[in-house]
């Protein structure tokens, strides 16, 4: 596959860095507010921003059905921090896990932190926490693939893959790399 196309669902929060980021891979993407903007996906990365306003969005713009029909395709899915709550079961439902908003605690108890991520090679992912979620509890079918304090801050259920923090802003890219690598999979196994 030479460039995938992978959307970024824009209706709130920081798109553009994880454009930048996937455009930096080698990734088309492509901004995505309505329905039609989903035709033609290998991906989709749902970016952070806050939760209640982006289900908001989504009710308004006649996206949630439209966007679990492109999870139902198998198309692969990357939440970042209120990405992750948006794929929980409480919203989108298209993973098999719940997160605990503003689980570290509010906006002046934002952290970073070196966090080991299984699948990722290399030395620690610096993670940039904002408000961060977690993952509160999960299915048999979620692997788990970093914690904080016990507690899940990176997950992957098959083709898709969530964060409770924001890697677009610490300029770590492995993260988006290896979302890159399941839509490539997934690319490569339908020819």
């Amino acid at each position: 596959m030479d460039a995938p196309v992978v959307g970024i669902l824009a209706l709130q929060g920081d798109f553009a860095a994880h454009a930048r980021t996937l455009r930096e891979l080698g990734a088309e993407p492509r901004e995505v507010r309505v329905p039609a903007d989903l035709d033609g996906l290998d991906g989709l990365v749902i970016p952070g921003g806050e939760s209640t306003t982006m289900t908001l969005g989504i009710e308004r713009e006649r996206l949630a059905e439209p966007l679990r029909e492109l999870a139902a395709a198998g198309t692969p899915l990357f939440g970042t921090c209120a990405g992750l709550i948006m794929l929980d079961r409480d919203h989108l439902g298209l993973m098999d896990l719940r997160a605990e908003r503003n689980a570290f605690g509010r906006q002046v108890r934002s952290f970073e932190a070196d966090l080991e991520i299984a699948g990722i090679d290399g030395p620690p992912v610096r993670a940039v926490f904002i408000r961060a979620p977690w993952v509160a509890e999960h299915g048999e079918g979620v692997e788990l693939l970093a914690e904080i304090d016990g507690r899940p801050v990176a997950v992957r259920q098959g083709d898709r893959l969530a964060i409770s923090f924001h890697p677009e802003l610490s300029g770590e890219t492995r993260l988006h790399a290896l979302f890159l690598e399941l839509v490539r999979a997934r690319a490569g196994a339908r020819r």
